[in-house]
């Protein structure tokens, strides 16, 4: 159990027990979240795969594994909800649509986001991953295109951290804009292991 943790977990309790969106998930719910008093990192992605939501680990899968690469965090530091919180647009798996997974449930982020983030440090980093996350948290870039944010990610700093989804498609992207690999991830390491050795 990690310090503080008696403050966090009757609202943990209380995400577990979500049912808002039930029928409107093939899947059932089962809502994949990691968060702590003392969780100065801050992961906002899209919502739980299937494979996600068969194990309940967060990011458990191919996307989870280019993302901790992508941010130069081992496993052991990634689950650790005493240094990252796992918050999803959508804490359960929305279903397969006709071109891949649903978008995230549009009840769940204005339901609980406030209070998760409430219960973090005020001077936390927040990585936005995807677009329905910068969505949400950066509304200012609605006439920006997704590789416009990361491009300016430093712009946005330090509260905030724009990536692109790390799923098999960011492949190609990452092959169009060279510059990600080259100058924005080392920055946004930087920026990471600065937050965690603040705490």
């Amino acid at each position: 159990m990690t310090p503080h943790d008696d403050s966090v977990t009757p609202l943990r309790a209380e995400i577990a027990a979500c049912q808002v969106c039930g029928a409107s998930l093939a899947a059932g719910p089962r809502p994949v979240v990691q968060f702590s008093a003392t969780a100065r990192i801050v992961i906002i992605g899209q919502a739980p795969g299937a494979r996600v939501h068969e194990s309940g680990i967060p990011w458990n899968d191919a996307s989870g594994e280019r993302l901790r690469e992508w941010i130069g965090l081992e496993p052991a530091q990634f689950y650790d909800p005493a240094l990252v919180a796992l918050v999803p647009m959508g804490f359960c798996y929305p279903g397969t649509g006709a071109s891949g997974d649903l978008p995230p449930r549009p009840e769940c982020a204005p339901l609980w986001h406030e209070r998760v983030l409430a219960a973090l440090p005020a001077d936390r980093l927040t990585l936005l991953v995807g677009s329905y996350a910068q969505a949400r948290y950066l509304p200012a870039t609605k006439g920006l295109s997704l590789t416009e944010r990361v491009r300016r990610a430093e712009s946005y700093l330090p509260a905030y951290l724009p990536l692109p989804h790390p799923s098999w498609r960011s492949t190609g992207w990452m092959k169009r804009n060279s510059w990600f690999e080259t100058d924005m991830l080392p920055m946004a390491r930087k920026c990471l292991q600065r937050a965690m050795s603040e705490g």
